[in-house]
């Protein structure tokens, strides 16, 4: 029982926090024989067009506003080529792309088509038209900042790199709900870990909302693909190419309208992960991919398979260890039990509405490992489609990107 228990101990820790510090302390070495490493990037006159593309699905009410924001970009618009696809669109979103004033100069197109077949298939249709060295992409309820562009083509000066991930951000305007604070702490961590993650080595995944990679090493995905951005740029990091991190090309969303509205988007996102670990198996070879191997475990694969599981075996090996006596296993047990009574607190409170802080970060820890479970179950049954409805989103205004 002891060793049941401080093995679900350590993989949740490691998972968490150990992995974490690791790479912090990775770094510190690093840094100390290698010295800060300056990126170069592209004089003015030798900057790369791109292809910005943007997904979009019934966005009627955002993608106005949407294109407003594309136009801003400062990058030469004359090296800029906007394509919005709008499949499946049953709303006015195609219309409102057709009718709006764009002006002279800028290279835009509309790809619409009435079959909905999810994101990837329209990627994918759409790619034979990019002549581009370099494809950006995006969702349509997102707002991108001005110098996204610059920061991520900057990256490209260096050959090894065939990929780089933007940051996504959370909108805190409404922070006091459940969701916000929840949603919003993650992904300051989780922002924080690819950081490091891009500075060791390589990111193990993007995230949909803002991403690139150089158009020659576009390789069409299955097209039952979940989450086909994280699949996408780990093939690539698979040819010996590096994904690079770049927190200074951010899109901000809003968050989801509660938690129950992002537990739709975290049991999609663990289906598609369970799906994507299974079809890249080569990848858990250390003697092949070295250091790759170990960051997308460490960050990826744990997450999405035994912590989940060891925090049930972690809670159910202490109790009868507790009723033993010893005071360490007491301890922890009461520590457990604080922890997800917390999270019960944090429940009720979302329902009435209240607003304690304190109380939503369990509550939110405890969604994402019950949406793994929830996701197993979709995966192992092959019931998660690639086409989904969008989690409801709060309603206030739109997110402003400074």
């Amino acid at each position: 029982m002891k060793v049941l228990f401080f093995f679900s101990l350590f993989i949740v820790l490691y998972t968490y926090i150990g992995y974490g510090i690791l790479l912090f302390i990775l770094l510190k070495i690093k840094r100390l024989f290698k010295g800060e490493v300056h990126m170069q990037g592209f004089e003015e006159a030798d900057l790369p067009n791109v292809t910005f593309v943007v997904a979009a699905y019934n966005e009627e009410d955002w993608i106005e506003d949407k294109i407003k924001n594309c136009l801003e970009f400062d990058y030469p618009k004359d090296r800029i080529e906007f394509l919005f696809v709008t499949d499946g669109s049953s709303d006015d979103t195609p219309q409102r792309v057709e009718d709006f004033p764009f002006e002279d100069g800028v290279n835009w197109s509309l790809y619409h088509s009435d079959e909905r077949k999810g994101k990837i298939a329209a990627v994918e249709r759409i790619m034979e038209f990019v002549d581009t060295p370099i494809t950006i992409y995006t969702d349509a309820n997102t707002f991108v900042n001005k110098m996204a562009i610059r920061k991520i083509v900057s990256h490209y000066a260096n050959p090894k790199v065939g990929a780089v991930a933007g940051e996504k951000r959370v909108s805190m305007e409404a922070e006091d709900s459940a969701n916000s604070a929840g949603e919003g702490f993650y992904w300051k961590y989780e922002s924080t870990l690819k950081r490091w993650d891009s500075e060791l080595y390589s990111v193990v995944g993007a995230a949909g909302e803002l991403f690139s990679l150089r158009t020659n090493l576009y390789q069409a995905v299955p097209k039952d693909t979940v989450i086909e951005d994280f699949f996408m740029t780990l093939k690539i990091a698979m040819q010996g190419y590096v994904v690079r991190y770049e927190d200074g090309a951010y899109a901000v969303e809003s968050a989801s309208a509660s938690v129950g509205e992002e537990l739709k988007r975290k049991i999609r996102i663990s289906a598609g992960g369970l799906q994507a670990i299974s079809r890249l198996t080569p990848l858990l070879n250390f003697f092949k991919y070295g250091i790759l191997s170990f960051q997308y475990i460490s960050h990826r694969v744990l997450r999405w398979t035994l912590t989940p599981l060891a925090l049930i075996v972690l809670l159910l090996s202490n109790i009868p260890l507790a009723l033993s006596g010893s005071m360490f296993f007491v301890l922890t047990m009461i520590g457990q039990i604080v922890f997800y009574l917390a999270a019960i607190v944090g429940y009720l409170l979302e329902k009435q509405k209240l607003k304690f802080k304190i109380f939503f970060i369990p509550y939110y820890f405890c969604v994402m490992n019950y949406s793994v479970y929830m996701g197993f179950f979709r995966f192992i049954k092959g019931s998660q489609s690639v086409v989904w409805e969008k989690a409801k989103r709060l309603e206030t205004e739109k997110p402003v990107v400074k």
